[in-house]
């Protein structure tokens, strides 16, 4: 490292680069650092055992924004990349998305439910998992929205469990499966690998798939309807 780093300081003090061949040399020196920061984590775990802090390692030095996702589900405990938050309708499209950096479900639930009631004004209600609850989101949730299905996580009182066992607390809940078929569709679309480079490349590869997956609903909806049609023709 310390070869290339005087090689490039020679280079630009000979001051025959061109702009391209400096925008080069940065990306050399991107990658030297990532080399500089390993050396240094690989001595403070190994020499030094040291437990090296969550927020300092990086994942990829070719995506910098890639990050460790824990799913806690058998067979795939882990991933690397990017999650994200979808919210659908009930007849399938996805109103709003938003890509997750450095957050937790629970810190973009009121964001994302205000951002689709900005949008459409007839929402009403919606439906969560556990990992979107927390007393702060119910209350704010239900300033934003009439009917709000958020399960509590840990113990309930009696008049909370009252709550999450009515019909139509539980009817909501068991909507959940449609929310996983649009999570799996969205990486039929795109999302299953990113072939785009940077964060903003990610961002606009979740937005493509979300059109790409709206699109589809819209084209199956006027598809059953053309049948119905063509049905009501033969039977008259």
């Amino acid at each position: 490292m310390l070869k290339a780093k005087e090689t490039i300081q020679i280079l630009r003090e000979l001051g025959i680069l061109s702009l391209s061949q400096d925008l080069r040399l940065n990306i050399v020196e991107q990658y030297i650092r990532h080399a500089e920061r390993q050396i240094d984590q690989i001595h403070r775990r190994v020499v030094l055992n040291e437990k090296i802090p969550h927020e300092e390692k990086v994942f990829s030095i070719f995506e910098p924004h890639t990050e460790w996702i824990s799913k806690g589900k058998a067979g795939v405990p882990q991933e690397l990349g990017l999650s994200v938050c979808v919210l659908k309708d009930q007849y399938g499209f996805i109103l709003y998305h938003q890509v997750l950096e450095q957050q937790t479900d629970d810190k973009v639930a009121v964001a994302m439910a205000q951002g689709a009631k900005d949008r459409f004004d007839n929402l009403v209600g919606c439906s969560f998992d556990k990992g979107f609850y927390s007393p702060e989101n119910k209350n704010q949730l239900a300033n934003i929205l009439d009917f709000v299905v958020l399960p509590k996580k840990g113990r309930l009182s009696a008049k909370e469990k009252e709550i999450e066992h009515s019909e139509e607390f539980i009817e909501s809940r068991r909507k959940h499966s449609a929310v996983e078929s649009s999570i799996n569709a969205l990486e039929n679309h795109g999302l299953d690998r990113c072939l785009d480079h940077g964060l903003h490349g990610f961002k606009r590869y979740v937005a493509l798939a979300v059109l790409a997956r709206n699109i589809q609903i819209l084209g199956h909806l006027i598809q059953q309807k053309e049948l119905k049609q063509q049905k009501r023709r033969k039977a008259a």
